[in-house]
């Protein structure tokens, strides 16, 4: 395990970092890509925004509180992806083993690799000097022997980081972690690690399998390796979509029947361009209501063959739309996925939906 190579590379507030780099005169400015409206929501932030606390997915009006001269630019999504395949170009100089996680970050596995280059880190130096150079733009690496340490890695010294966790500094390292920055640990479970006493790597060293299964289910497993630095999965080149799905924050809040259906049309239409865009097929719907109050909920129907048409979604829409009491308690956004991929399916499916990609 330890004989692997293995690069995280992560773009720097990418978006806006494109931004920056296509309008000169917005660059050393606090930028944040996303709409201004009341209802707005930030997609990407700049670090002159970062530091005066805006972050990806807080409201905008939240956003303009914090920085007044905040400058709002509009996403342009297919300008994002064209530079993501230039970046891509460059990773297949040395490797063709990529894991694409996100339009801004992949891993490479490079223990063998095209360029004959011995060290890891100096592919990932490579690497960062020709995305400045070429692409104009700043990335941030880490370097280990698994998945979890790379990924972490590439988060520690950003913007523009170079990290190397080797396997004989990996136990240290993780043992000052905050459990924050473990993978899979995100506010919620954070929060209930707390509430056990777990704040750090060496207090998760600390837990037997059977407390964290107990308290985790299967993420248990996950956290009791991560914290004794074990991640055995490996690059995964061709990575098979689980679902596709959209979703449509309102400009005010409904509850009546009749607008509730209008825009479920509305948010099915989008998913069947989606579907027939990707090309992907599934048999499960799933509804997503996020309330005024910011709490949600998910409802899920399976059905015999694929979803896709509007004759067959749109009907099972609004049969998981009859179980919601939305009367009484407003929404402010509705969304729409498609999964169970026939690939995954077996003879007797049980469906579990543990995420589901409503935005691509």
């Amino acid at each position: 395990m330890t004989g692997r190579k293995i690069i995280h590379i992560d773009m720097d507030a990418f978006y806006a970092s494109v931004e920056q780099r296509n309008n000169p005169e917005w660059r050393g400015k606090p930028i944040a890509v996303g709409h201004a409206e009341k209802r707005g929501v930030v997609a990407a932030a700049s670090y002159e925004a970062r530091r005066y606390g805006v972050h990806s997915a807080m409201s905008s009006q939240t956003a303009k509180k914090l920085c007044p001269e905040l400058i709002f630019v509009p996403g342009r999504m297919d300008v994002y992806k064209e530079v993501s395949r230039q970046i891509h170009d460059i990773f297949r100089c040395y490797t063709d083993v990529i894991e694409p996680l996100a339009l801004d970050e992949a891993f490479l596995d490079v223990t063998e690799n095209k360029a004959g280059i011995p060290l890891a880190v100096d592919i990932a130096k490579e690497i960062k000097r020709r995305i400045r150079e070429e692409l104009e733009l700043v990335a941030s690496a880490g370097v280990s022997y698994n998945k979890f340490l790379a990924k972490v890695a590439s988060d520690y010294r950003k913007p523009d980081g170079l990290c190397t966790i080797h396997p004989d500094q990996a136990l240290d390292f993780i043992v000052r972690l905050p459990i924050e920055s473990f993978w899979g640990v995100g506010p919620v479970t954070a929060k209930k690690m707390h509430a056990l006493g777990i704040h750090n790597g060496s207090q998760l060293q600390a837990c037997t399998l059977e407390m964290l299964t107990r308290q985790f289910g299967k993420a248990g497993r996950l956290y009791y390796d991560f914290a004794r630095g074990i991640d055995l999965r490996p690059v995964e080149p061709v990575r098979i979509r689980k679902s596709v799905g959209c979703e449509h924050t309102l400009e005010k809040d409904i509850s009546r029947r009749s607008s509730a259906i209008i825009e479920l049309y509305h948010v099915t239409t989008e998913l069947l361009a989606r579907l027939e865009r990707t090309r992907f097929g599934g048999n499960t719907l799933t509804l997503k209501i996020k309330f005024h109050d910011f709490t949600q909920i998910t409802r899920s129907i399976t059905q015999s063959n694929d979803l896709t048409s509007m004759d067959h979604i749109l009907p099972l829409a609004k049969q998981l739309l009859k179980e919601v009491d939305y009367e009484n308690h407003p929404i402010r956004l509705i969304g729409l996925a498609v999964s169970n991929p026939k690939e995954e399916r077996t003879d007797k499916p049980t469906w579990k939906q543990l995420a589901l990609e409503f935005k691509e």
